[in-house]
């Protein structure tokens, strides 16, 4: 007999979610219910012991997750976060520190080159080098037609999801040694895109070009990099993309398992992609979606 519990369809929340919104960045404080990050669920095996890595959008969310379960796993962490948001951002170092791990916190937006440029090198020094290269940040904003795309939001998402992580990565890339890991948060917009969500899945596509293009480059000096595409995942960016109270209320129903995925069920990927058993892996795009198809 299946236990309940192993059934993915009934591993986290089923019931809808109620009608909320926050202005971006969100915060995991206002976010109810509070995303799962793992927080009391996942147990590290070493798998990623003596490791340094460098998370961007650390603060909650996917990245909160990714954090935790790296720190879980042996490593030590650094997050980069918007300044806004140094309360979560304090909350993920604390846990970071409780698995024994060294945490640091750098606030600032990497939209800006020379701070992008900058929380590498601050990483770099704090954590003793970079071995592993998570680009997780991320903007989105929901709009009503593509006739009433704002100009300013088109930029912020440009800005954030294409410059930021280019920005980081070349920062980081010349100092990186065989063995290292690079690691993008993509979407299943790069694959299916959402019409209220154009400009985001646009930038989501070139993040999957950018992941096969490098990989080719870097393939070459033992660096390998992939791409996590997750579905509809319950995080802080939900209720600030400005979706009305049905769209959030039935937000993830659509998957084939009926239900919003939690920042957790998404950390064991980033693992995988930074550990050595993903050795043989790279220029891929994992898709963690509740069953839908990239």
């Amino acid at each position: 007999m299946t236990d309940s519990a192993s059934d993915p369809r009934h591993a986290h929340r089923e019931e809808e979610f109620p009608a909320q919104q926050q202005d971006q960045p969100g915060k995991t404080g206002l976010t109810t219910p509070t995303p799962d990050h793992g927080e009391d669920s996942y147990t590290g095996h070493g798998r990623l012991e003596g490791r340094r890595a460098l998370v961007t959008g650390g603060d909650s969310g996917i990245g909160r997750a990714v954090a935790i379960a790296y720190a879980r796993e042996g490593a030590d962490v650094a997050i980069v976060h918007m300044p806004e948001e140094q309360k979560d951002a304090d909350s993920t170092v604390r846990y970071i520190e409780d698995a024994g791990r060294t945490g640091i916190s750098i606030p600032g937006d990497l939209r800006d080159e020379d701070f992008a440029t900058d929380a590498v090198r601050r990483a770099r020094e704090g954590l003793g080098g970079l071995d592993v290269l998570v680009l997780n940040a991320a903007y989105q904003h929901d709009i009503d037609g593509f006739g009433s795309l704002k100009s300013d939001d088109m930029r912020r998402v440009f800005e954030t999801n294409l410059y930021g992580t280019l920005f980081t990565a070349r920062a980081a890339y010349p100092d990186l040694e065989a063995g290292a890991s690079i690691i993008v948060t993509a979407s299943i917009q790069a694959y299916n895109p959402s019409p209220g969500l154009i400009d985001y899945a646009m930038t989501k596509a070139a993040q999957v070009a950018f992941v096969k293009a490098l990989a080719e480059e870097a393939g070459k000096r033992g660096i390998r990099v992939n791409a996590v595409a997750p579905g509809p995942i319950w995080t802080p960016l939900i209720p600030a993309t400005g979706w009305d109270a049905e769209r959030v209320r039935t937000f993830g129903s659509d998957t084939p398992l009926g239900r919003a995925g939690q920042p957790a069920e998404l950390a064991g990927a980033y693992v995988y992609l930074a550990a050595e058993e993903s050795s043989y892996t790279s220029g891929s795009v994992l898709a963690v979606t509740g069953g839908k198809a990239l």
